[in-house]
Parts: structure tokens; C-alpha cells; sequence
């Protein structure tokens, strides 16, 4: 084998055509619950309360089901590295199989326990009305979307990132346009109201679904039998989990650190809630951004990883670091300059404005240490080093980011802006310990561990 083909087949496309369509992807995700906000906004208060509680359990399988697509891509793409079609194939039908089964096991559970899951978040009878059939619906197909997250996270790892954004954009259009059929009782349709979201919502998921298989097989040529789905290999299964784990321990965690942290800041009234509440969704739009970087460069280190090139993945960060500093602070300024016109499309408090752009303002200080984070802590799962993070994460998001929200915020008086000066020092807090491990070159053993366990499968 020339060195030339070797190079060809080693080398995936680059990180911007990587990570262009993920961010794209990840925006459109963002706008569904937006769009389906805004009209069920039209209907009533109610029906808008209603559809956030219910969206909260969806949000919550959405990201236990995140784990095993996390732990596919990786493993997948470590052999693709490798060159090992055959194991990158196995590992992908394991983990549709298995997200496929979770998938329908929690649509199940969901399905009949809609009503109780509703009570437990204190919803009135008022608001359990639209929320019932809503959640019943959207929750009973919630395998559908663990399918669909399964199959783009082994497309992602193949290169193919513009197919998911692709399939997202459709799912988006059939969704928005269901919605004003069955909200607004379009084309002699009957007005089903939010039960007429849900329904556009769950087909729009179903064609997604569809449109995924036939673009896997197309892409990978991956043909999944029966049999896939009832012999699960444990030790593939394993190896997924061992990378997706620790990746979803964080998230959950972050979540609910940042779920503590908005509750402080409802205690500072209803003025602060709503400024938090519009800041985040355009610092959204800069997290989306260094999250793009950061998959694409998972993308582009596990190959690395599997191909045994643990120098060349060391650069690839540093590289990678540079470019997400770029994107990041270049959007954060644009951001920042925009968000008194941005924030005045959401509300007409002057106050909640001028606090708001102050926050953006702040943000130019907090966005380069996320991008650390998010970029670093990426590539460290993409070498096999999933644990380090998610522990450090675990102590900084807690010790630092709650505990230091309610001491500048609540305790010491500080509002709003002491909970953001928590949020900057745990990002560079863990960004800057992060990126000491990728200097330190710890994370080595567990890829040339990684880097093994591939050659062994490949041989195998």
C-alpha cells in the first residue's frame, strides 16, 4: 500500500466542512421549540405553559438518549481510523439497536404515565388538560427521535455532517408547516391546537426517520438484519458506553447545575428571570458555534486516535483551539453589539435591555474559556479519556458555578452579575485544567489503549 493511498484514506475532509453543517444542525434543533412557541403563543398562556413543562421531560430523554449516539460516533470514527469498515459497521448497528430499544421502552413508559409525570412538576388541572394528550403524543414516539440520533451520529462519524443538517432543515419545514395546518385549521383542516403540534411534530419525526435509513444505507451501505437487533454485543456495547457514560454524566450534571442556578435567579424576582431567560438564548448562538468546532474536531481526532497518530491529533487541537477562538469571539462581539436591538425584539423593559446587553458584554470574557471547554473536553473523549472531564466537571459546576451564583448573586447582592462572574470562573476553571491534561499529553495511554482495542477488533 503506497503511502499516498494510506494519506487519502486517512484523511477526512477538513474541521470548517465538518463543522459548518453541525452547527447549522444544532441551530435548527434550537428553533423547533422556538417556532412551536411562538405559535402556541397564538392559542393561549396556558397552552404555552402547558407545552414547556411537557417539553422539559422530552429535553431530558433527548440527552439520555445522547449518550449512546456520543459513544457511537467516537468509537466509530476510531474505526474508521483504523481502516476497519467491518468493526465500524458493528459498532454502528449495535448502537442503533440499542438506542432503538431504550428508544421504545421509555415511549412506552411516557405513553402511560404522561398524567403522574405532569403532576410531579405541580401542573394545574387548568394547564394538565393541554399537557397530557401533548406529552402522551410527543413522548409515545420519543423512539423515533432515539433512532434518528443514533443513525446521524454514525453518518457524523463517517464525515457526512451536511446529511443530518440536510434531513434536520426538512424535518423543520414539514414541522412548521403541519403546525399551521393543524394549529390554525388551514386547508379545511379541523383546529386541533396543541395537540395539532404535537401531531405535526411526530410526523415531521417520522419522515426524518425514514429519510435517515435510507441515507445510511446509501452513505455506509450498512444493512441491518433482525438478528441485529435482539444480539447485542456486550463488549462493543461496553466500549460505547465507556466513551458516552462519563459524556452524559456531564451534560445531565451541567443541566442541572444550570437548573439550580436559574432558580437562584428567580428568587432575584421576575425582572432577572426574564433578562437570564433572553441573554441565554442568544449566548445559545455562541455555544452552538464552539459546540460545532468542538464535534468536528472529535470527528477529526478520533480517526486520528484510530489510525495511531497520537501526534498528529496533538496538533490537531491546537489548531482546532485557534480556530474556535476565532469563530467564538468574533460572533460573541457581533452578539454583544447587536443585543439591545436583538433583546428589544423580545421585551420592551429598558431595564431588562440594559441589564441584558451587559451580560453580552460579559460574555466576551466567558465564551473563550467555554471554548476550551467544549473543544478540549471533545477531543479528550475522542482519545478514550472520558473520565477526567466529567470528574472535574462534576466538582467545578457544583463548587463553582453553584455555589458561586448563590455567594456573588444571592448571598453578597451581586444579581445577575454575580452569577455570570460564577459562570466565567467555572468555564476557565475547567477549560484551563482541560487544556493542562491535553498539553501534558495524559490522555496517550488511554489512546494508545484505544488505539489497541481497535487493531485487536480490526484483526479479530
Amino acid at each position: 500500500m503506497t503511502h499516498s493511498h494510506n494519506q487519502s484514506q486517512v484523511a477526512p475532509p477538513s474541521l470548517i466542512a465538518l463543522a459548518w453543517p453541525i452547527f447549522v444542525e444544532q441551530a435548527l434543533h434550537l428553533t423547533v421549540g422556538m417556532v412551536d412557541t411562538f405559535m402556541v403563543s397564538h392559542i393561549s398562556d396556558h397552552a404555552v405553559a402547558a407545552l414547556g413543562s411537557a417539553n422539559q421531560f422530552v429535553a431530558f430523554f433527548l440527552v439520555l438518549f445522547g449518550f449512546v449516539s456520543m459513544g457511537c460516533s467516537v468509537v466509530v470514527t476510531h474505526h474508521l481510523g483504523a481502516r476497519d469498515k467491518e468493526g465500524a459497521e458493528r459498532v454502528a448497528a449495535t448502537a442503533i439497536s440499542v438506542n432503538t430499544w431504550l428508544g421504545l421502552l421509555i415511549s412506552i413508559g411516557v405513553y402511560c404515565l404522561a398524567e403522574p409525570l405532569l403532576r410531579l412538576v405541580q401542573l394545574s388541572d387548568t394547564l394538565l388538560q393541554y399537557a397530557v394528550p401533548f406529552l402522551s403524543l410527543m413522548g409515545g414516539t420519543l423512539f423515533l427521535e432515539s433512532i434518528n440520533l443514533a443513525i446521524s451520529a454514525v453518518l457524523r462519524a463517517h464525515g457526512h455532517t451536511r446529511d443530518a443538517m440536510v434531513v434536520t432543515l426538512g424535518q423543520n419545514v414539514v414541522n412548521v408547516i403541519g403546525n399551521m395546518i393543524l394549529l390554525f385549521g388551514l386547508l379545511g383542516a379541523p383546529k386541533m391546537g396543541v395537540v395539532g403540534v404535537a401531531l405535526s411534530t411526530v410526523i415531521s419525526r417520522l419522515l426524518a426517520c425514514l429519510a435517515l435509513w435510507v441515507l445510511l444505507e446509501y452513505r455506509t451501505h450498512l444493512k441491518l438484519k433482525a438478528s441485529d437487533f435482539f444480539q447485542v454485543n456486550r463488549e462493543r456495547l461496553g466500549r460505547i458506553l465507556h466513551i458516552g457514560l462519563p459524556a452524559a454524566g456531564e451534560n445531565i450534571c451541567w443541566w442541572m447545575a444550570f437548573m439550580t442556578v436559574t432558580a437562584f435567579t428567580a428568587r432575584m424576582g421576575e425582572q432577572a428571570l426574564a433578562t437570564q431567560t433572553y441573554t441565554m438564548q442568544l449566548v445559545w448562538l455562541v455555544v452552538l458555534a464552539t459546540v460545532a468546532i468542538g464535534l468536528a474536531t472529535e470527528i477529526l481526532i478520533g480517526r486520528l486516535v484510530g489510525a495511531g497518530l497520537f501526534d498528529e491529533a496533538y496538533r490537531q487541537l491546537l489548531r482546532s483551539l485557534r480556530v474556535g477562538f476565532a469563530i467564538s469571539i468574533g460572533v460573541v462581539i457581533v452578539v454583544a453589539i447587536a443585543s439591545p436591538w436583538i433583546l428589544h425584539l423580545f421585551t420592551d423593559d429598558p431595564v431588562v435591555i440594559a441589564t441584558g446587553a451587559m451580560l453580552m458584554r460579559i460574555g466576551l470574557i466567558l465564551e473563550p474559556g467555554r471554548v476550551f471547554n467544549i473543544v478540549v473536553i471533545s477531543s479528550l473523549r475522542a482519545a478514550g479519556d472520558a473520565r477526567y472531564p466529567a470528574l472535574i466537571g462534576m466538582v467545578s459546576m457544583w463548587g463553582v458555578m453553584v455555589f458561586g451564583a448563590w455567594l456573588f448573586g444571592t448571598y453578597l447582592g451581586f444579581g445577575l452579575i454575580g452569577v455570570w462572574v460564577a459562570m466565567i470562573l467555572d468555564e476557565w476553571l475547567r477549560g484551563m485544567l482541560m487544556y493542562r491534561r491535553w498539553k501534558q499529553k495524559k490522555w496517550m495511554k488511554y489512546a494508545r489503549r484505544t488505539h489497541a482495542n481497535v487493531q485487536i477488533g480490526a484483526t479479530a
